[in-house]
């Protein structure tokens, strides 16, 4: 006797389906049909572009819906993937660490001024949609006109082994400057030691451990008479080390008002991106390797 095949299990679809019985603004429909949802969670759900009405997307609040439209919402699962962010994107992600890609502009966490339009935030609401209990840690920062990349941790484990160990797990963090006037070295390297003032600007001392030791080395990629554009690498991580090395060395940043920069109006944000990161995952100590595409304008304003 013959074994009889199976028949395959369908997969499930990706979204739910609902038929609208009768005319009604969208945002109510949604909280009828998703009556086990809190009201922010809807208005997520239908802000993050899960929503579409006869295979549309509709982020509308009070849009019409009519009688016979198909409304269908996509599962949390699968909006991971389509998630949209402002001001950030997603380079990587598993199970302990999220890798962003930051545009200038956008808070790495909350100020006094703004809670809620930050990278972090936006991530914590990212991993809340599989699974409310989950949440995001802040592994290192970047300034709010810096673009570029940052990583974060999925566990206060994960944050923990990487700040303590940054130095050994970090193999290379690089920037691409953009600074006023033309550097005369090709390459320099450049050592102090920061403090912090009262009013949190930083301040450079060649007097040995008058501070925190900050290395940063530097190369020319190209420059003209007004501006070069420079690749540097970070030996140290210290706040602002970047920008304060740029200004003792006579060529400070596109756009740092605080550090002796001008020149706002050129770029409309600081000359200042990070590159490139690379580091050991901290589960499985592999070398991972991360990168953001340099901004053209940097490239136009120096050729």
């Amino acid at each position: 006797m013959k074994n009889k095949k199976r028949p395959r299990s369908k997969k499930p679809a990706p979204y739910l389906t609902y038929e609208v019985t009768e005319s009604k603004e969208l945002f109510p429909f949604l909280r009828e049909v998703l009556e086990n949802r809190s009201r922010n969670s809807v208005k997520s759900i239908l802000t993050r572009g899960q929503v579409s009405v006869n295979d549309r997307i509709q982020t509308q609040h009070n849009y019409m819906l009519e009688k016979g439209q198909v409304v269908k919402i996509l599962k949390n699962k699968e909006a991971v993937k389509q998630e949209v962010f402002i001001g950030m994107s997603i380079i990587y992600e598993d199970e302990d660490i999220i890798v962003i890609d930051k545009e200038a502009g956008l808070l790495s966490i909350a100020t006094k001024e703004e809670r809620r339009q930050t990278a972090f935030h936006q991530l914590m609401d990212y991993v809340k949609q599989e699974n409310p209990m989950n949440r995001i840690f802040v592994v290192h920062r970047l300034d709010k006109e810096t673009s570029g990349v940052m990583v974060f941790a999925k566990s206060e484990k994960v944050k923990r082994k990487l700040q303590d160990n940054w130095k050994d797990i970090v193999k290379e963090r690089t920037y691409v400057v953009l600074v006023e006037g033309k550097v005369p070295k090709e390459k320099g390297y450049i050592v102090s030691w920061l403090k912090e003032s009262s009013t949190h600007k930083m301040y450079s001392s060649r007097v040995k451990n008058d501070g925190l030791r900050a290395a940063t080395r530097y190369r020319v990629i190209q420059s003209n008479q007004q501006f070069s554009l420079l690749e540097v690498e970070l030996e140290t991580g210290r706040k602002n080390q970047i920008r304060v090395h740029m200004q003792e060395l006579g060529h400070p940043v596109v756009g740092d008002k605080q550090y002796g920069g001008g020149h706002r109006r050129i770029l409309g944000r600081l000359g200042l991106h990070a590159k490139a990161l690379a580091l050991y995952h901290p589960r499985t100590d592999k070398l991972m390797f991360f990168r953001s595409d340099v901004p053209t304008s940097f490239y136009h304003k120096s050729k």
